[in-house]
């Protein structure tokens, strides 16, 4: 995994900051053991933050992996509040499964099996937290569908945005088979920030993290509609 901080940073914060205790830190353990990708620990801790400040009722999650981040979430929902997590790995499904079964979470958490670009339109929310972190090249074609589903004063945390640091370099110096996504997410970087319903701050911590509140309401376009103003 790549990341934006350097290794002697990376390590000194993962020594100032407790790994999480329970069953999620059992989990977070073994996957960092085996290297099963999930959030590091410096990433999870901001996490945890802003879902403190943000008291969430309903979070979406679309990139489910093992299941460590949905678990790390729902310690911030209160009694009625849910995860509604979207994967189509089986591979990584199977594991999440157990782990959130581990956990105790099965009536918490609500996997979605399949294509985000399918499920997203099927979803009606709202959900007051979306935490993205899938397919890096579907980010851009994700949003309108995040910002349909979040309400005013409703927050969309995005992982690993800025690709190991290579985002800040041009096309041309990333090897080819990397272009297309880094135009993508280079767009994607772009749409966040210039977003009018958007307040966006982009983070350099783990692979890049960018938080966006969303401050009002605007008219969304989603893939397939016209635009009016064109």
């Amino acid at each position: 995994m790549n990341y934006v901080t350097d290794d002697t940073m990376n390590a000194y914060l993962r020594t100032v900051q407790p790994m999480y205790d329970g069953v999620l830190g059992e989990i977070q353990r073994e996957a960092i053991a085996a290297e099963v990708p999930i959030i590091p620990l410096e990433t999870a801790r901001l996490l945890s933050v802003l879902l403190t400040m943000q008291k969430p009722k309903h979070i979406l999650e679309i990139g489910t992996a093992v299941g460590f981040s949905a678990g790390l979430m729902c310690r911030y929902l209160p009694e009625d509040g849910t995860v509604t997590t979207i994967d189509r790995f089986e591979v990584m499904l199977k594991d999440a499964r157990v782990n959130i079964k581990r956990m105790g979470l099965e009536n918490k958490i609500k996997i979605l099996e399949g294509d985000a670009a399918n499920i997203l339109p099927t979803l009606e929310g709202p959900y007051d937290v979306i935490f993205l972190d899938a397919a890096k090249g579907q980010y851009g074609n994700f949003l309108p569908h995040c910002l349909r589903l979040l309400p005013v004063g409703g927050l969309l945390i995005v992982d690993d945005v800025l690709q190991g640091g290579t985002i800040a370099q041009t096309r041309f110096s990333v090897p080819r088979r990397q272009r297309t996504i880094h135009k993508r997410l280079r767009n994607f970087l772009w749409d966040i920030t210039h977003n009018d319903a958007l307040e966006t701050s982009i983070i350099p911590i783990g692979d890049g993290m960018a938080l966006c509140y969303k401050k009002k309401e605007i008219p969304v376009t989603l893939e397939g509609e016209q635009n009016d103003a064109e």
